[in-house]
C-alpha cells in the first residue's frame, strides 16, 4: 500500500513499478471535501464523511460513503462529484486488516518526518559536499527506525503484517542508471 496526495503521476507509478495499492491520504482529502462544504457546513460535512471511515467492513464502508455523497449532493453537489470519484482512492485501506487501519489512512507520519529532516539540515545550511548531508539524514532515517521499533506500542508489528503476503521476501526490480 502506498498513501500520498492525488497526483496521477504518482498513481501511475505505484501501480506499473510496485504493483501495489494505492491510497489517497484521507486527510489531505478531508481537506479538499471541507473547502467546498463552506465554513458554516463544515462540521456537518466531517461528521457525515467520517460515518463511512467508522464502518467495520469495506461493504459497509462504501455503502456509508454513497449514503453521504446522495444526502450532500442537492445541497453541495460539487463535494458529491468529489466524493463520487474518491471513493475508491479513499476507501482503498479498509481492505487492509481493522488492527492496520487507524496506520494506513494518512501520510502524516511521513510528512512528519520530512519536516524533521528539513528541520535539521536548516540549521546546518550549506553543506560541505553530498556525502555530509546524506550522513545527516541516514541518522535522522536511523534514529527514526530505531523509535519505530521500540515504541510502548509499535506501529506494526511484523507478526500482523506477516500474513499479508504469501512472499514474505519483497524485491524491487534494478533501476538502469
Amino acid at each position: 500500500l502506498v498513501i500520498s496526495d492525488s497526483h496521477e503521476g504518482i498513481k501511475a507509478s505505484v501501480a506499473k513499478v510496485f504493483s501495489a495499492t494505492w491510497q489517497r491520504c484521507r486527510v489531505h482529502f478531508m481537506r479538499n471535501a471541507l473547502a467546498h462544504a463552506g465554513k458554516s457546513g463544515r462540521r456537518v460535512v466531517s461528521a457525515f464523511i467520517a460515518t463511512a471511515f467508522a464502518q467495520e467492513t469495506p461493504e459497509a464502508a462504501k455503502a456509508q460513503w454513497r449514503s453521504v455523497a446522495d444526502q450532500l449532493r442537492p445541497t453541495v453537489p460539487k463535494l458529491a462529484a468529489l466524493m463520487d470519484n474518491a471513493e475508491e482512492d479513499v476507501l482503498a485501506y479498509m481492505t487492509f486488516p481493522a488492527q492496520h487501519r487507524t496506520k494506513l489512512h494518512s501520510n502524516n507520519p511521513i510528512e512528519r518526518l520530512n519536516g524533521e529532516i528539513k528541520r535539521r539540515t536548516d540549521v546546518v545550511g550549506i553543506f560541505p559536499n553530498e556525502e555530509a548531508i546524506t550522513r545527516l539524514v541516514g541518522a535522522i532515517l536511523l534514529e527514526q527506525n530505531d523509535e519505530w521499533a521500540v515504541q510502548r506500542c509499535r506501529y506494526m508489528t511484523l507478526e500482523s503484517v506477516s500474513g499479508l503476503s504469501d512472499n514474505p521476501i519483497i524485491t524491487l526490480p534494478a533501476m538502469a542508471a
